[in-house]
């Protein structure tokens, strides 16, 4: 199965894309991070991309609206069977995420991959 045939690990929302564009507008390049922390749980976090450093072992599993989507390695063995879409939902946003004060939230839903999906990823070397 060739790359582009893969399912997705990460997708996002109409609603979700909307929001990105108008951050980046305000903050320029961006990136998520989806973590195990403690401040803001597990919630998606987006970030100036030159004001967050990647850790050597985060797993990038994708873009979102062209901004790169990664997790931590603790939250990716909890999450890898599963396709995230990153959506938008009424609320406060993470503290530290840019979303923050927009009366709006990013939101991860999930759902487990087939057992084809998970194959293809398994020999693929992705999961």
């Amino acid at each position: 199965m060739s790359e582009a045939s893969l399912p997705e690990q990460v997708r996002v929302t109409e609603a979700a894309a909307a929001l990105i564009e108008q951050l980046r507008a305000q903050h320029g390049p961006l990136l998520f991070h989806q973590s195990g922390g403690c401040c803001d749980g597990s919630s998606p976090m987006c970030y100036p991309q030159d004001d967050f450093i990647v850790g050597d072992r985060d797993v990038r599993l994708g873009e979102v609206a062209g901004a790169p989507f990664y997790m931590s390695p603790s939250q990716y063995e909890y999450w890898k069977h599963t396709q995230l879409t990153l959506d938008v939902v009424p609320g406060q946003g993470g503290m530290f995420s840019l979303e923050n004060g927009s009366g709006r939230r990013f939101h991860i839903r999930s759902r487990l991959f087939s057992d084809a999906e998970a194959d293809a990823l398994k020999a693929a070397g992705r999961i």
